[in-house]
């Protein structure tokens, strides 16, 4: 693997929506608990112990993590084994500034991730809901250089345009709006346009390249977007950050298919018929608005089943 030996860390997002003290403060700031909107349903908070069975995949497939933080809101999953020496909990507001707390945006809490003590130069994304799914290498998510993979669809934007319904011949919900604006704001500062889709998966960052992004380069936006205490319409979204790197060289682009990277939406897909059928070396399990809590059921026996064997990093 050439010049690979390196440190690479990973992060999570946690939340439990399920734990009523977070509720009531979240309905204390926000004046709502959870809807089915795209930017404040259930499903982006619900705790179905996803978290458990991607660090059982973590440790099955992916051994050579030095570090693991999970970044939550002064809350911590019972079964979790603080004591493991990979495990460290990382409040919000030991990254975050004070004017962006309480957050229940995640896309504001990414800004902050470079932030965390002793984060490694090379480190991965991931939220809870996302498993590595075959036995990988670094290389997997870094070039021999050390330079991040970044891997989209694609399922193409097609050419910018002021009217983005002209330009996508829809409508775009808030997060593919993100996505779009983050390609649009990027051909913008650099003349560099990437019209494919992140693949809502495990990601690979530089830790500098991260921070340059934040401080300097999207500096606006993030000031514009840290005061949003849920997900808003406008908000920045971190694939400003990977096309970013991208249109200064500082990663490599990768094209994927379902084989080595799927979303697989709670909503519809028979979960095992769908790993079966293509056997993706990284999966999500998808929860949106559209998901109905008899979906829901289907999650942990399935995670169950496929990460049968208890990780080191439950009690």
């Amino acid at each position: 693997m050439g010049k690979q030996n390196l440190e690479i860390d990973l992060i999570y997002l946690w939340v439990d929506g399920n734990d009523p003290q977070w509720m009531a403060k979240k309905i204390a700031i926000t004046g709502k608990s959870n809807d089915n909107s795209e930017t404040n349903n259930k499903g982006r908070y619900f705790n179905n112990d996803e978290l458990k069975y991607s660090l059982r995949s973590a440790e099955q497939n992916v051994p050579w993590i030095r570090q693991i933080y999970i970044v939550t809101d002064n809350q911590k999953p019972e079964w979790l084994n603080t004591d493991h020496p990979k495990i460290k909990v990382i409040d919000h507001k030991d990254i975050l500034p004070p004017e962006a707390l309480p957050c229940f945006n995640s896309s504001v809490i990414e800004y902050f991730l470079y932030k965390i003590p002793g984060l490694s130069e090379h480190f991965l994304f991931s939220n809870d809901d996302m498993f590595f799914n075959h036995k990988l290498s670094p290389d997997f998510f870094f070039t021999k250089e050390g330079l991040p993979i970044v891997r989209l669809k694609k399922k193409l934007f097609g050419r910018w345009h002021n009217d983005v319904k002209m330009a996508v011949g829809k409508e775009l919900g808030h997060y593919a709006r993100m996505l779009m604006d983050s390609a649009v704001l990027v051909n913008e500062k650099f003349g560099k346009y990437y019209s494919g889709v992140p693949h809502h998966n495990i990601d690979a960052y530089r830790k500098s390249d991260y921070k340059e992004a934040v401080e300097s380069v999207f500096i606006e936006q993030v000031k514009k977007s840290q005061g949003n205490h849920v997900r808003t319409f406008g908000d920045l979204h971190r694939s400003a950050f990977s096309y970013y790197v991208l249109a200064i060289g500082h990663a490599v682009v990768k094209y994927v298919k379902r084989k080595e990277s799927s979303r697989i939406l709670v909503s519809r897909h028979n979960f095992k018929k769908y790993i079966e059928s293509y056997h993706p070396k990284l999966f999500c399990l998808n929860d949106d608005q559209k998901v109905s809590d008899k979906n829901r059921e289907a999650v942990k026996p399935f995670l169950e089943t496929h990460f049968p064997v208890k990780s080191a990093f439950e009690k």
